[in-house]
């Protein structure tokens, strides 16, 4: 493994670890602060759709700037992002910090970063070998995020051992969250030249995609469609719904979503030896398809071992196809178009996560049976048998793709 690449899976590592705290640790930092779940929905689809718009920027104004350039000023709004939440109060400050920073209240990398590191890790390793340093992205934030969910709980304990206020170390953490951007940015200095795109002369602005257009775009309307259900189960939905429904502590919850995220994480691990066997596109949907049954199961569960043990079936299927799903896009683009199709990709599916946590959140004020997640696993199972019906036949195709 190239330093480069190690560099990469450190900063997602420390990444994933700070967006598992804040995750579970914004709604209760937000209901300290008496908000509503709706109010909190609202938030947190803030954050989705600041997310939405600097990985458009990225993605099309970006290709000016240098990679390297393009993650370090990341890094720097990340830092600042954490002193904003660490510092305000009042709604719309927050939500006004939550639109132009880079929180992340989801279990997985939806931020300004991925697209990014998405285009540059192929470029780091054989294509034999993409599939596998995909998984292994997929688990240095995973198993991070699973770290972080657990030190949620720390907060907590402290302040039930010093008599301080929970809401003030929660702010204290979210400047944990503003360190470990200034960390982020100094792995990102590191980076060597390796990591900057191969620069095609006779390539316009006006047709990044090429002949690729078509593929991509069909792929990014159905990553859409999954998205969009995912909107309604953040990682921070998820934990609003389980204190709201079953009274369960924040140090509980975390310990919850750090299994989760680790069992998560492990799962991955599997999806290069599922791909190799079934193909990329089958083995995206194969191991999907359970998990949002899952999902659909854990909000109809009427306790809270019962949830519990759904969210944790589902975590084993849950992310699996996230490694097959990447090499698979990054595969049937040639290597100059990767950065676009990453953001042509990527920009539509964070715009269609945006409404699902407010609506989750009205849901979440009206009825204590975890409809979001019900909402979200029928979505998802949509998504699932389109992506058969559309691309199942392209794990024999792929050769005949685009590599113009």
């Amino acid at each position: 493994m190239n330093s480069d690449l190690r560099r990469i899976l450190g900063a997602r590592a420390g990444r994933g670890f700070v967006d598992g705290a804040v995750s579970v640790l914004l709604p209760v930092h937000l209901g300290l602060l008496g908000y509503s779940a709706s109010r909190v929905g609202l938030v947190v689809t803030a954050t989705m759709l600041g997310s939405a718009l600097l990985t458009l920027f990225v993605g099309f104004a970006g290709s000016r700037w240098s990679r390297r350039a393009i993650l370090m000023s990341a890094a720097v709004l990340m830092a600042a992002t954490g002193i904003g939440f660490a510092s305000v109060t009042g709604l719309a400050l927050i939500v006004a910090v939550a639109v132009v920073g880079t929180l992340n209240p989801s279990s997985g990398d939806i931020s300004v970063f991925l697209p990014t590191e998405q285009a540059l890790l192929p470029q780091l390793v054989e294509p034999a070998d993409r599939t596998r340093r995909f998984a292994h992205y997929g688990l240095a934030g995973s198993m991070a995020g699973a770290l972080g969910s657990l030190a949620a709980g720390v907060p907590e304990r402290i302040a039930d051992a010093t008599g301080a206020d929970l809401e003030y170390v929660i702010r204290l953490s979210f400047l944990v969250y503003a360190l470990v951007a200034l960390e982020a940015l100094r792995t990102y200095r590191r980076l060597s030249p390796a990591v900057e795109p191969v620069r095609v002369a006779t390539l316009r602005r006006r047709s990044e995609l090429g002949d690729s257009r078509p593929i991509v775009l069909r792929m990014a309307a159905l990553f859409s469609l999954d998205s969009f259900g995912s909107g309604f189960a953040s990682q921070s939905m998820i934990a609003l719904w389980l204190f709201g429904r079953f009274d369960l502590s924040v140090a509980l919850t975390g310990t919850v979503f750090f299994w989760t995220s680790t069992c998560t994480a492990l799962s991955m691990l599997l999806a290069p030896r599922i791909a190799a066997r079934l193909g990329l596109v089958r083995t995206m949907a194969y191991t999907h398809l359970p998990a949002n049954v899952f999902l659909i199961g854990a909000g109809l569960m009427p306790t809270a071992p019962l949830a519990v043990g759904c969210l944790v079936a589902r975590s084993l299927f849950s992310t699996m196809d996230v490694p097959a799903r990447t090499s698979w896009t990054m595969s049937v683009v040639p290597e100059h178009r990767r950065a676009a199709t990453a953001a042509v990709t990527n920009v539509p599916r964070s715009l269609a996560a945006v409404p699902g946590p407010m609506l989750a959140g009205l849901l979440l004020d009206e009825h204590g049976i975890g409809w979001p997640l019900v909402v979200a696993g029928a979505i998802k199972v949509l998504y699932d048998l389109i992506l058969l019906a559309q691309f199942g036949r392209a794990d024999t195709e792929v050769a005949s793709v685009t590599r113009a």
